[in-house]
């Protein structure tokens, strides 16, 4: 039996996208869906997502990291997942759809993607570090000369010793001369840093803002996998109406046999 599938990118982060509204995916073979990740062996992708029907909403995101588990929220996923809705002719240039975390919505303009993540109410400050959940949690670190960091190393020392087995998200980040917010993240299912990742840019774009290093809205981030914007309300602390903007397009199609 053969199952179609699309390759999709979101600045460098990348992903299997799959129209599972007729059902017959098997979302439950974790080791199946680890090796459609496997960049050698398999298509490559740091996810694979596929697109489904929801009663409530134009459709229902479901979400795997490259290691074959059920993941959080994926905010570049989420922005590709909408590029694929309307390349399904579901979607128009906004619409709704249902993730891990909740509803979502999303505006589409030629390949500039802007979604609505989850609002923030909490954040915790620790002496060198920030914590808070943008539908993934996210430990965000300012360093200094991050474009050499030991990004691979740090990540996952920190990943396992501050959060253990279930783990956290580490984001190194570091303020540019020009306003820009330079962010480098080790994701957790993945287990390596990828070349972007939405939630969290999010996430640091918060925490900076927090800490009051970086009032600028909205903030402008670069990932090794290009330029985001992350903009967003703050009303007795907490974060609201918070969006995140970039491109998402297609890569590929092809059939899994």
């Amino acid at each position: 039996m053969e199952q179609l599938f699309y390759k999709y990118q979101a600045t460098g982060n990348d992903f299997i996208l799959i129209d599972n509204r007729l059902g017959g995916f098997p979302g439950n073979d974790s080791s199946h869906i680890a090796n459609l990740c496997h960049r050698r062996f398999g298509i490559g992708a740091d996810g694979l997502i596929l697109l489904e029907n929801d009663p409530g909403a134009d459709f229902r995101m479901v979400y795997f990291n490259s290691d074959g588990r059920p993941g959080s929220m994926c905010g570049n996923g989420g922005r590709c997942i909408t590029a694929f809705a309307k390349f399904l002719g579901i979607v128009g240039d906004t619409c709704r759809f249902v993730a891990s975390d909740g509803l979502h919505e999303a505006r589409i303009s030629g390949e500039s993607v802007s979604l609505r993540m989850a609002d923030v109410g909490e954040i915790r400050h620790k002496k060198n570090y920030s914590f808070l959940n943008t539908g993934s949690p996210h430990h965000v670190q300012e360093v200094s000369g991050l474009e050499a960091y030991d990004v691979d190393r740090e990540g996952k020392r920190l990943r396992y010793s501050l959060y253990g087995e279930p783990g956290s998200n580490i984001n190194f980040v570091e303020l540019q001369p020009d306003g820009v917010l330079h962010v480098r993240t080790y994701e957790r299912g993945v287990e390596a840093e990828t070349y972007s990742c939405g939630t969290g840019v999010t996430a640091a774009a918060i925490a900076m803002e927090a800490q009051g290093k970086h009032p600028e809205q909205p903030t402008r981030i670069r990932t090794r996998g290009g330029d985001l914007e992350v903009a967003f309300r703050k009303d007795a602390g907490a974060y609201t109406d918070i969006w995140l903007t970039g491109p998402a397009r297609m890569v590929f199609k092809g059939t899994l046999s």
